[in-house]
């Protein structure tokens, strides 16, 4: 567990996305995501996010078709969240009281609100779900499992849904460069493959339950296929 002080540190790191990757950050973000009535925050599931960009980023470019939307979505989002209505966008429940209490959500097709705090937050919500699913196949798979075979798995299993056939060949053959598991594991910065997995155990938990609560959210009020 990361002692307070610990914790306030990789705070401070949160926004820079140029700075190295450490899963620690991750766990923070996602760890404070959730207040006492288990409203998703919004700063700290964006923070969570530049974390994951950032060791999307670490992979060279076989995730770049991913970081490079979720930076776009991330720019939306702080926009939204700076501007004259940012006190509705300070956790996902009141932003989506907001976007749908007053009609600024396309539901049917991208037209007056292409842009909808509803809309961007369910692409992060989607690929999150892809990475939980990935890292969830990593921390449980044998030493000799082939990480491109559990993302490919992943990915069909999450993403893919969303994905025309040409990027769904593109993306699956991007993946077999994909290192091995010990080389993935120790490329989250926190130490040996072996720690790397004991910090999946306390990360994982954290980003499901929110992942979780962002679906029950979005299915309440018919939002999941929004275009």
């Amino acid at each position: 567990m990361l002692s307070t002080s610990e914790m306030y540190q990789l705070l401070l790191k949160m926004d820079d996305l140029e700075s190295e990757f450490n899963l620690k950050v991750v766990l923070v973000s996602f760890k404070q995501c959730l207040n006492e009535k288990e409203e998703v925050l919004l700063e700290y599931y964006l923070a969570g996010w530049r974390g994951l960009v950032r060791f999307l980023n670490s992979l060279g470019t076989i995730f770049s078709f991913i970081s490079k939307d979720v930076v776009t979505k991330l720019q939306i989002m702080d926009q939204l969240r700076s501007g004259p209505q940012q006190e509705h966008y300070s956790s996902l429940q009141a932003m989506v009281a907001y976007e749908v209490g007053n009609q600024l959500v396309d539901l049917e097709r991208r037209s007056r609100h292409p842009d909808s705090g509803c809309r961007t937050v369910l692409r992060l919500h989607r690929a999150l779900r892809w990475l939980q699913l990935f890292l969830e196949a990593v921390r449980t798979s044998p030493e000799d499992a082939r990480t491109s075979v559990l993302c490919t798995d992943s990915y069909n299993a999450s993403l893919a849904t969303y994905h025309p056939w040409i990027i769904r060949r593109a993306v699956t053959v991007a993946f077999c460069a994909l290192p091995t598991r010990k080389v993935f594991l120790e490329s989250m910065n926190v130490g040996s493959s072996e720690q790397a997995v004991e910090m999946l155990n306390e990360a994982l938990p954290f980003i499901e339950h929110v992942y979780n609560i962002s679906q029950k959210l979005y299915a309440e009020h018919a939002l999941l296929d929004l275009p």
